[in-house]
């Protein structure tokens, strides 16, 4: 009886002493596994070397707590799992969930200033078994950084898709979206874009939006060709001085100087994003008497450049069957006009198909007026990002275009091995001078005829970074259509855009990311309630009751022996 006693002692000190040197173990040794077959909460190692940067606290507040729709607690699971995996592996991270709306005394005063910061809300009706109501979340959360602060918008607003659809989007950019906020949080400004100024590109009033959400991440300046008749080389100076330059909507013919100044920017390393409209056509110049309007050629004298690095933006417009509304007015109902939706073929519905991360698990971008680029043979690596529908086709130049165009009848057949007609090329590679073996347009003694690896894009529409003003003049978010009440992913495209062409710490690779959430069928769930009600709640019931029956009936029978 003593040596059993003895026994059992020995063993109750070994099991003690292994799990005091399994936690002190655990306190220097890290891991965690990840049983998700498509490894959601595996952090990607850009994530990983950025929060490893976060040497205080990091405030994250999620407004997501509270009454809403059941799809967002699908969201707000994903949202709390993701920073609970950021916490594991930095206890700097300092993370809440918050309802906005908790005070109803204040509710009023307390959107207003949600409002103020730029964290809008969104309506949702909530369909229960018939029954809607409707329900008003913040899907967004604000990462504190010291004296800086960065929001996140945890919805992506995917147009129509539904609520669950709109969520599973989201959760796949919940990595990429946190880790963006954080980069901006945490890490001062470095990189510096040039807007391009003196050729009749977009004022800044059409592209205020763009430049703010660019503003929050990257230092901004103008920088006018105009000095290039009077000091090239000054105004090279200028702005090799930048890392990225972005031409918005050029009207007028660059000359051989100002290409030059460009030319050997690019060829000196610096990114550029090029927004070219090849045709003069606008939408203003069809509201008249006649809804008519004569597109023809812009010539912005631009073409032997990208000829040089392998692109070619072509005199045309692109029609498309998978087109962007507008709202015309249709007649008088009493006093009032009444109008309707027509799709308008000249605007182009882009949805990005291709795997490269600037456009992956994005939603529609909106074009207008369109033209097509054609890559080139050279030694310059050519990555379509964008390209208009199968049902599409070119227009050649000049061209009669007429609102009436709505009504136009169309086949399958008009657009026979047309379509797929890209709108948008990556360029990467060692760029050659367009004045390669050339006469300078003016002496350089720095010039070079080749330059180092670099990237460019180039987009075949000036328009898609041009934000609508309200009736203050305002500007309205970029991508949003006040007409027909739409928002397109414009916004988002530019804005990863920059980000590639600029990013040396890998973020935009985590938008690569697949997460597969299977969404639940509603209908058959409601054609089934009675039975999947049994199977979720009676079924475990009835198992809990039979084990405790036959456990009791098995102990009863041990011990009545």
């Amino acid at each position: 009886m003593e040596q059993t006693k003895k026994h059992i002692r020995k063993q109750l000190l070994i099991t003690v002493v292994i799990l005091i040197a399994l936690n002190i173990a655990g306190s220097y040794l890290f891991k965690r596994f990840d049983l998700t077959q498509d490894k959601r909460y595996t952090l990607s190692q850009a994530t990983l070397n950025l929060i490893d940067q976060i040497d205080e606290p990091l405030y994250i507040d999620v407004l997501l707590d509270g009454k809403f729709p059941g799809e967002f607690k699908r969201l707000q699971t994903e949202t709390r799992q993701l920073l609970e995996e950021f916490k594991a592996h930095n206890s700097n991270i300092i993370f809440q969930f918050e309802n906005p709306l908790e005070n109803e005394d204040n509710m009023q005063e307390d959107m207003r200033m949600l409002y103020s910061r730029g964290l809008t809300p969104i309506s949702v009706t909530v369909d229960d078994k018939g029954k809607q109501s409707q329900e008003v979340v913040f899907p967004w959360a604000m990462v504190n950084y010291g004296t800086k602060t960065s929001k996140v918008q945890l919805l992506k607003n995917v147009m129509t898709t539904s609520t669950a659809e709109k969520v599973v989007s989201s959760v796949q950019h919940l990595e990429y979206a946190f880790a963006e906020a954080i980069s901006k949080a945490i890490n001062e400004k470095e990189k510096k874009i040039a807007v391009i100024k003196g050729n009749g590109e977009l004022h800044d009033l059409l592209i205020a939006d763009f430049l703010k959400q660019a503003g929050e991440s990257y230092f901004i300046g103008p920088v006018t060709l105009d000095s290039v008749a009077k000091d090239p080389i000054k105004t090279l100076k200028l702005l090799n001085d930048f890392d990225l330059a972005i031409i918005a909507k050029p009207t007028k013919e660059f000359t051989e100087e100002e290409k030059q100044v460009l030319d050997q920017f690019i060829i000196n390393g610096g990114k550029t994003l090029w927004m070219i409209d090849q045709v003069q056509a606008e939408m203003d110049s069809l509201y008249n008497e006649t809804g008519n309007t004569l597109a023809f050629n812009r010539n912005l004298n631009l073409t032997d450049m990208f000829f040089k690095y392998g692109v070619r933006v072509n005199p045309d417009l692109i029609k498309d069957e998978l087109a962007t509304s507008i709202k015309l007015a249709v007649g008088q109902r009493g006093s009032q006009t009444e109008y309707q939706d027509f799709l308008w073929k000249l605007s182009p519905f882009v949805y990005p198909d291709s795997e490269n991360p600037i456009v992956k698990n994005m939603s529609g971008i909106r074009f207008e007026f369109a033209n097509s680029i054609d890559t080139l043979k050279n030694d310059i690596k050519k990555t379509v990002l964008l390209h208009s529908s199968p049902y599409s086709k070119r227009l050649g130049m000049p061209t009669q275009i007429s609102l009436s165009m709505v009504n136009e009848k169309t086949n399958p057949s008009d657009y026979e091995g047309q379509g797929d007609i890209p709108v948008s090329v990556l360029l990467e590679g060692k760029f050659h001078s367009v004045y390669e073996n050339r006469v300078l347009p003016f002496k350089d003694p720095s010039f070079k005829p080749v330059g180092g690896e670099n990237k460019m894009i180039i987009i075949s529409d000036g328009d898609i970074i041009k934000n609508q003003l309200d009736k203050s003049y305002q500007p309205l978010e970029l991508g949003y259509d006040k007409w027909t009440n739409s928002l397109y992913d414009n916004k988002p495209f530019l804005m990863n855009c920059v980000n590639y062409l600029l990013d040396d710490n890998g973020l935009i690779n985590i938008r690569s990311k697949d997460v597969d959430l299977p969404l639940l069928d509603k209908e058959k769930v409601y054609e089934q309630y009675t039975t999947a009600q049994f199977i979720t709640v009676g079924l475990p019931i009835i198992i809990l009751l039979v084990f405790g029956l036959l456990f009791t009936f098995i102990r009863k029978r041990k011990y009545s022996r």
